[in-house]
């Protein structure tokens, strides 16, 4: 165990250390008592800020929605076709912060809709992939047919997404062919089949 971290940031240490952990080890291994111990802290200093170890994964969602949010508005901002890039963005997102990505999609672990921060991260992240739609859409959409196209969207990168992070995808890929290249091309795809609609 490290020096412990300064008053400031025994917050964000604490939230590191339970993203660790779950990483590592699973939810299983997620306790008040050891997110402590890895934080440097003492095994109360965790109570100073949340009140248990649902608040805990609450706010790890919170941080994932947010990132999450950030990585479609900016794949949204630059080059390349909009569908393709916040596809590849959400995807990379999944894969860089599996832990996050688990805890923001699995109701057992995070009730997002009761949790008042978290249901406004997650609302933040939906209305980025509704951006989305409003860009790669038909231009005459009614706001049913914009959520339903939004729905597809979704359905066909988060299942792409958990089929490589939980899944069975990434070991049914071809000898030769890298992740990235499948999910660029599944990408193209998704892309492809929004346009003729």
């Amino acid at each position: 165990m490290g020096p412990a971290p300064a008053e400031g940031n025994v917050r964000d240490a604490v939230l590191a250390a339970a993203v660790d952990i779950v990483e590592a080890e699973g939810l299983g291994a997620l306790s008040m008592r050891e997110v402590a111990r890895r934080a440097g802290v003492s095994h109360q200093a965790p109570y100073h800020y949340f009140a248990d170890r649902g608040d805990v994964l609450a706010h790890i969602a919170i941080q994932g929605f947010d990132k999450l949010s950030e990585a479609m508005t900016s794949a949204l901002a630059g080059p390349g076709e909009p569908a393709e890039t916040c596809f590849i963005a959400y995807v990379n997102f999944a894969l860089a912060h599996p832990a996050h990505f688990r805890i923001m999609f699995r109701p057992e672990l995070c009730m997002v809709e009761t949790h008042a921060g978290a249901k406004a991260a997650a609302d933040r992240a939906m209305g980025a992939l509704m951006m989305l739609v409003r860009r790669v859409g038909p231009t005459e959409i009614s706001e049913i047919e914009a959520f339903d196209l939004a729905v597809l969207l979704w359905s066909q990168v988060h299942g792409t997404a958990t089929l490589l992070l939980d899944g069975p995808l990434s070991r049914k890929i071809p000898a030769g062919r890298r992740v990235d290249d499948v999910v660029a091309s599944v990408a193209r795809l998704s892309a492809a089949a929004i346009q003729g609609i």
